[in-house]
């Protein structure tokens, strides 16, 4: 096993075994362990709370453990995304039902964000190089290209949807950690929201005002599946 953290994120790259030596008495401490831990942290405190200090301490030992399994916090990112795609579920490419397809994989995709309060931050302010994550970016790719979709489309579509996955989990994340912080004053009820909208001044929000039921409509995720047959639904037209 390679003793530089350098040279095991760079093995890791280039096999999709896990690595790790026969476990002694001890429990070992392992990049699957701290991935664990990484996302139980996340789990219960949020992506915020989520520190090379915080993930050691869980795992009972100092963080100069961890470093030599590990290169640095966006290498911990990086094997975090590996983990949630590790249970993307990619279909077999269908030029009759792509554009259901994609809409299931990334439902799937924001399904495990929202298991992890924030972990999108993780995914938008990293390159991916693991390959699970790798997996599932050439998954989304075949997908759109079994539509016959234009490569360099295809790509933007993907990347473009992507983003909108993080911004989307990420706002709920944050609607979640404000009322968990300061409360519901935080955060209208759609009855007060539409109250609000509709007491604007009519000579200068007119159609907020006349459209204030539209602007605040929608449950669970219905923006979230009108956003994605925007783009997906207009995808090679």
């Amino acid at each position: 096993m390679p003793a530089d953290p350098q040279q095991r994120r760079a093995a890791r790259h280039a096999q999709a075994g896990p690595d790790g030596a026969p476990a002694p008495r001890k429990t070992p401490i392992t990049t699957d362990r701290i991935t664990d831990a990484a996302l139980q942290v996340i789990a219960t405190e949020g992506y915020e709370a989520l520190t090379i200090r915080r993930v050691a301490t869980l795992l009972d030992t100092g963080p100069s453990s961890l470093y030599a399994h590990i290169v640095n916090k966006d290498d911990l990112d990086d094997l975090i995304m590996g983990r949630l795609y590790a249970e993307i579920v990619l279909p077999e490419p269908d030029p009759a039902t792509w554009r259901e397809q994609l809409r299931e994989v990334y439902g799937q995709i924001r399904d495990q964000y929202l298991k992890y309060p924030g972990v999108a931050r993780a995914a938008m302010a990293m390159v991916p190089t693991h390959l699970e994550t790798l997996r599932v970016g050439e998954g989304l790719l075949a997908l759109a290209l079994a539509g016959g979709i234009e490569p360099r489309a295809a790509a933007w579509a993907v990347d473009a949807l992507m983003l909108y996955v993080g911004a989307y989990t990420l706002e709920r994340s944050l609607v979640q950690q404000r009322r968990q912080n300061h409360g519901d004053e935080w955060v209208l009820s759609h009855d007060e929201l539409v109250g609000r909208m509709r007491g604007l001044p009519e000579d200068r929000f007119p159609h907020t005002r006349a459209h204030a039921a539209e602007l605040a409509a929608g449950s669970g995720h219905d923006r979230f599946d009108f956003a994605l047959d925007l783009v997906i639904g207009n995808l090679g037209k």
